[in-house]
């Protein structure tokens, strides 16, 4: 229940990621990191100082390192490219789509300081379109784990996975709120039960979520809670099981509303089970500079926000 779910720390994502990949690096010998000129920011001190061998900087070349990486899993390797998420995308969508996706290579595109939350250094950087980039490239796997935790156990997880992956993550120190536990692509985690409004979450918003849910049973309002850290393949199942219960729903990403998690949310429904959504995102804009937590407010993109689209939501339900 929401009540059991207390941080137990606090740690940006790409520090989970930066571990997780050192994890694999101690078992898994065809694992290779690459980076564009961002070792540091990626967190990949430890993989380069233990495994120098199977370290490959690119430089400011992300394009290249792309191509570098498709070449790699011909011999078997499994590349894990680097870089923030608005240069992992949009600068090198060319060579994802022929090279990576078209070609059915196995390779980790893993993407830091995604969304909003990148804070002071601007639109330029805050990349607002790259879920839905990545999820419309036939095969891709597009995952946006919650929390350090989580963002550990899914670096873990795609390694094993074949095809490519795009794995997305943030910048800011962020509660730690899920357990040490396995990673499984494309299962959805219910984090509370409710009956009266599903709210599907991804990345940062699951935590905002969480709160916005709490405000929301303070009102007498039973909610459900949903963890969609995979957006492809999405976990169909599960979505239509919670609407069906609950009627309504919310849906909450570090992104624009056109193209993300809400997009694919209300497709599903529409074909299935039509119910009243409303989506939080940001909505046909680009971000600007700022502190990441006034950022999300001025954008829309925290609890109240949530509160009030869910209260919309269920209003729309009931009539």
């Amino acid at each position: 229940m929401l009540k059991d779910i207390q941080p137990t720390g606090q740690k940006d994502t790409r520090s989970g990621f930066g571990d997780g990949i050192h994890e694999l690096g101690k078992t898994n010998p065809n694992v290779v990191a690459l980076t564009a000129d961002l070792a540091g920011s990626l967190k990949l001190n430890a993989f380069i100082r233990d495994f120098p061998e199977r370290f490959i900087q690119c430089g400011i070349a992300e394009a290249n390192m792309m191509g570098v990486a498709a070449g790699l899993t011909i011999g078997g390797k499994i590349p894990f490219t680097t870089t923030f998420a608005n240069f992992s995308t949009g600068r090198v969508y060319d060579q994802i789509r022929q090279s990576v996706a078209y070609s059915e290579k196995n390779v980790k595109i893993c993407a830091s300081h995604a969304g909003l939350t990148l804070g002071e250094d601007g639109a330029t950087h805050q990349i607002l379109e790259d879920i839905g980039l990545m999820k419309m490239l036939p095969g891709m796997t597009v995952i946006v784990p919650c929390d350090y935790n989580q963002t550990k156990a899914a670096t873990i997880a795609i390694a094993a996975h074949k095809g490519p992956v795009y794995l997305r993550f943030g910048r800011p120190v962020w509660p730690i709120f899920t357990k040490e536990e396995p990673f499984i692509i494309g299962k959805a985690q219910f984090l509370s039960e409710g009956t009266d409004v599903s709210i599907f979450a991804c990345g940062h918003m699951v935590w905002i979520a969480i709160e916005a849910a709490r405000m929301l049973e303070e009102k007498g309002i039973s909610v459900e809670v949903v963890n969609i850290h995979t957006i492809k393949p999405l976990d169909e199942a599960a979505v239509l099981a919670s609407i069906r219960k609950t009627g309504c729903a919310v849906t909450a990403e570090e992104h624009s509303v056109i193209g993300g998690l809400g997009d694919s949310i209300a497709q599903l429904a529409a074909r299935n089970e039509p119910v009243p959504i409303e989506v939080i995102g940001t909505n046909d804009t680009f971000g600007e500079s700022g502190k990441p937590t006034e950022l999300l407010k001025k954008y829309g993109l925290d609890a109240e926000h949530i509160c009030a689209a869910a209260m919309k939501a269920i209003g729309r339900k009931n009539h």
